[in-house]
């Protein structure tokens, strides 16, 4: 086959790759709140065993965050219950708690009230016809907690299980809904999960059981909420989570873009 062909092919196939790429990171409902009012310093992750594997979430957005400003203080904590929906936290418990001992505990004041909440429903039940009712008003009722208490409500969009990628649009849109709802900014990782696996399919983002994320996946997941939360992109931060720096490079970059065209009005 002459060269000139091959290139073109070439060319055509990358093209075409970037098109599927771009339609598996795009939402049908597109998100109201684009960015935070303030970047927060604070952040309590209210979920399930999706926030815990591999050390937690929140540690790796710390690591990315830490070694992206050395000189900043920011602090992350996790509330998880396994398998469970977000109905079945505590919210107002969680904040009063953590403001009772900022003022009085034995830690001597020390800790600092917080001033964003990340929260996630169980994989499914947000999108399960007979739970997506209780999703919605979980949402609205925690989401007006969460400002009671001085913060600010965030969604976590999760993403389709490995082997049922039609699970990407519907998560999508009832999360960016939710969020539309409630004045909720709305982190799209599960647009950041299908980009990925569109992009380069061979790379592992889940455990055997197909839903809960590989190393990998808990970095693209860390990933994404530096970019959408903090609006800083992971590009070329050196936290690769004992990752090979192709593979980390590879999902800072499709972290950044995903959110890059999921907050474009």
């Amino acid at each position: 086959m002459p060269r000139k062909i091959r290139w073109i092919q070439s060319v055509l196939a990358g093209a075409v790759m970037v098109l599927c790429a771009g339609a598996a990171a795009n939402a049908q409902i597109r998100p109201k709140v684009v960015k935070l009012n303030d970047e927060p310093k604070n952040v309590l992750f209210v979920g399930n065993s999706y926030f815990y594997y591999n050390n937690s979430l929140h540690n790796h957005v710390l690591n990315l965050l830490r070694s992206a400003d050395p000189g900043n203080t920011f602090n992350a904590t996790s509330a998880t219950i396994s398998d469970a929906p977000l109905s079945q936290h505590d919210i107002n418990a969680l904040l009063s708690s953590h403001k009772r001992h900022s003022s009085s505990g034995a830690d001597g004041g020390n800790r600092q009230r917080f001033d964003a909440v990340i929260m996630m429903d169980c994989s499914w039940c947000s999108t399960e016809p007979q739970r997506k009712p209780t999703f919605a008003e979980t949402v609205a009722k925690d989401s007006a907690i969460v400002r009671k208490h001085g913060a600010q409500p965030i969604l976590f969009m999760t993403w389709a299980y490995a082997d049922k990628p039609e699970m990407t649009e519907r998560l999508a849109d009832v999360y960016t809904a939710a969020g539309n709802a409630n004045d909720a900014l709305v982190i799209p990782a599960g647009l950041t999960f299908a980009r990925a696996r569109t992009l380069r399919p061979e790379l592992v983002l889940n455990v055997p059981d197909k839903s809960h994320p590989s190393l990998a996946g808990t970095y693209l997941a860390a990933c994404v909420v530096m970019a959408s939360v903090y609006r800083r992109s992971p590009v070329g931060n050196t936290y690769h989570a004992d990752l090979d720096d192709k593979t980390a490079a590879f999902l800072q970059e499709v972290a950044w873009a995903t959110v890059q065209d999921y907050y474009r009005q």
